[in-house]
């Protein structure tokens, strides 16, 4: 019973950080990547879709992301989901494709963006909490319905803990690098 508390805990603790990653690609650092884009959608045959599922993404150059819609007449679309997203992007477009040119970023910006990824990380910080705390309510649940001894309990909420503590540290070490990588010239 209580290493299935554990193992569910880790694995939702775990699911959390890959988020916060998935989170931590879409700021733009300066360089073009084409998963900034993940989260925008254009309207597809009715369908809210990510532009990725709809056209294909490149980088050809560090500060250049061209998209290659499938359908061409998607070109209007995909364009007023970009400028309406909060990227600042402006996207120019020659018929065929549309270029995405990433300007340099400013001081103040790389400040702001740093600003974002801690609030992300401690955001991230919560939801580990939270995991926590209903992993050692389910365990004291278990001590109360005399399932599981009180020096049981203490141990598996030890434990508990030293994963939450694992998981923050990752959480850390992802917003330390994001951080760097933002305020790099």
């Amino acid at each position: 019973m209580i290493a299935d508390i554990k193992k569910d805990a880790e694995k939702r603790m775990v699911k959390t950080i890959s988020v916060y990653k998935e989170d931590l690609q879409s700021i733009r650092a300066g360089r073009a990547n084409p998963t900034l884009l993940d989260k925008i959608t254009i309207d597809y045959y009715g369908q809210q879709t990510p532009i990725n599922q709809a056209s294909s993404i490149s980088a050809p150059e560090p500060r250049l992301l061209v998209i290659q819609p499938w359908d061409v007449n998607l070109i209007p679309q995909i364009e007023k989901s970009i400028l309406k997203s909060d990227l600042g992007l402006n996207p120019s477009n020659d018929g065929k494709l549309i270029r995405l040119v990433i300007p340099q970023l400013t001081e103040e910006r790389r400040t702001e963006l740093t600003k974002v990824v801690k609030k992300n990380g401690e955001n991230a910080k919560v939801a580990l909490r939270n995991i926590r705390r209903e992993a050692i309510d389910e365990i004291k649940k278990l001590e109360k319905a005399k399932e599981i001894s009180e020096d049981d309990r203490k141990v598996a909420e030890d434990d508990i803990q030293k994963i939450t503590d694992k998981h923050i540290n990752l959480v850390d070490e992802a917003t330390k690098i994001k951080e760097e990588e933002l305020m790099e010239i």
